[in-house]
């Protein structure tokens, strides 16, 4: 720390994520100090927001592990797409670094061998999805301990009133979410719900409660973004408008709450809240990841790795939206029965997911 200011690394700086963190640096320079930033794509943009923070710029391959090898920092910011998002992670952790994790793949891929390595460095992973965030800030109003179930909610994405079969759906309606202005893969994800299926083991990860005592509630509003229930029956939820920066800023400044200008919930304007189950016939990449998590191994980093190879290739127009969950589903049934106790055991069985799917021997077609 310096001057009451926290040094932070921001990995994605272009993207959602990471745009709207340098929006909570630049509202709050008195408590946050941005020292690196790093963008795979979209280098100018970098260039032009760490210039603006006084920050060393870092684009194209391997940026964001080289900005975090190449500079100290209180707190780094992880919010780059897919696995890229692992070895930076790494790298933050084994450099003393709280990492606030945005990547979900990170911990649907190497979970336990991030987690311990966070433990052995006496460092936090602090969550900034808005669901984790949530139920991160409900525990601290009770006993980890005494934690009988936790409740994700989810949006529902862009498909969730549309009628009849969703299986032709194009990109352009895969990206308009009602709710959340977010990446491209990430809102393909919503459309599925996989990101749901992610969330679920972010949430084994994070909070020590086996996949079975994590739910997913559909809540259209996304007002109410995380529950907690507890083994006397109460449940505490966390509530705020859909905002990320909300969560963002939770995540740089853990434990201490900041204040901030940002709108109010009003409660009597909302008038009403909706919950569901999801429609897991609909959206079966959900219970994908669930099978995925009960095979255990490396099982989630093949998901994880062949939805991120079918996104993108719905995303170019290669294959249509309902290819993608066959695409997990096969790559999950050829997948050899692995160990996955270390980051590169994972990285290799998404390797081996995408060789596999590149020979044809899966069954991909348009």
């Amino acid at each position: 720390m310096e001057g009451g200011q926290k040094k932070v690394i921001i990995l994605g700086a272009t993207g959602s994520i990471g745009r709207s963190a340098i929006e909570v640096a630049m509202e709050r320079p008195q408590d946050f100090r941005v020292v690196a930033a790093s963008a795979a794509q979209s280098a100018q943009v970098c260039m032009d927001f760490a210039a603006k923070l006084g920050a060393r710029a870092y684009v194209g391959e391997g940026s964001s592990l080289r900005a975090v090898e190449e500079n100290e920092a209180d707190v780094c910011l992880v919010a780059t797409v897919g696995e890229s998002g692992i070895l930076p992670t790494m790298a933050a952790i084994k450099k003393g670094m709280d990492v606030a994790l945005a990547t979900k793949e990170v911990l649907v891929m190497a979970g336990r061998p991030v987690m311990e390595a966070a433990a052995d460095a006496g460092v936090r992973i602090l969550p900034v999805d808005s669901e984790h965030s949530a139920i991160y800030q409900c525990l601290y109003s009770g006993d980890a301990d005494s934690v009988e179930r936790l409740t994700l909610t989810a949006s529902g994405g862009p498909f969730l009133d549309t009628p009849g079969d969703i299986s032709n759906a194009s990109p352009a309606a895969a990206l308009r979410h009602p709710k959340w202005k977010m990446g491209r893969k990430i809102t393909v994800d919503s459309s599925t719900m996989m990101n749901k299926g992610f969330e679920i083991a972010e949430a084994k990860w994070l909070f020590g409660i086996p996949e079975d005592r994590i739910d997913v509630l559909v809540h259209p509003q996304s007002v109410i973004h995380g529950l907690v229930t507890f083994r006397d029956g109460s449940t505490i939820a966390q509530m705020s408008p859909p905002d990320m920066h909300l969560a963002i800023q939770y995540a740089l400044s853990c434990p201490e709450r900041l204040p901030s200008d940002r709108p109010r919930l009003d409660l009597a304007e909302l008038a009403t809240l909706t919950f569901s189950k999801p429609d897991e016939e609909r959206f079966p990449c959900l219970a994908l990841a669930r099978q995925a998590y009960k095979t255990g191994g490396c099982a989630p980093a093949v998901m994880a790795a062949a939805d991120e190879w079918a996104v993108g290739a719905f995303l170019s127009g290669w294959i249509k939206f309902g290819r993608i969950p066959g695409i997990i589903e096969n790559c999950l049934a050829a997948a050899p029965d692995w160990q996955c106790d270390t980051v590169e055991a994972a990285l290799e069985a998404a390797a081996w997911t995408r060789r596999e799917i590149s020979s044809g021997r899966l069954g991909v077609a348009n």
